[in-house]
């Protein structure tokens, strides 16, 4: 099952996804639809009430450190946005050139 947006948030708090109900205060009518863990990635994927799907993973900020390992070179490799970045990622991105 492909997901239709992908996000992927590092912080140092695994708890953050142990609760999922603040995705679904954020997009009412959301549905958990699966619970994944890829590596330091935990995964939560929802089905928002349009269809869409997004695919929400919480990972440790070591997910970007460099080098790289094959999953997030992978990631950052086949394209992505940064939204928010204190240097990591900046860094990592290059690395995944």
């Amino acid at each position: 099952m492909a997901s239709d947006v992908d996000i992927v948030v590092l912080g140092d708090d695994p708890g953050l996804l142990d609760d999922p109900s603040w995705f679904q205060q954020l997009r009412p009518g959301s549905r958990l639809i699966r619970t994944e863990a890829w590596g330091p990635v935990r995964e939560r994927r929802f089905r928002l009430s349009s269809g869409l799907i997004v695919e929400l993973g919480i990972a440790p900020s070591s997910w970007a450190d460099v080098p790289l390992d094959s999953g997030t070179r992978r990631v950052l490799h086949d394209g992505h946005q940064i939204v928010y970045d204190t240097g990591l990622l900046k860094v990592a991105s290059a690395a995944a050139l």
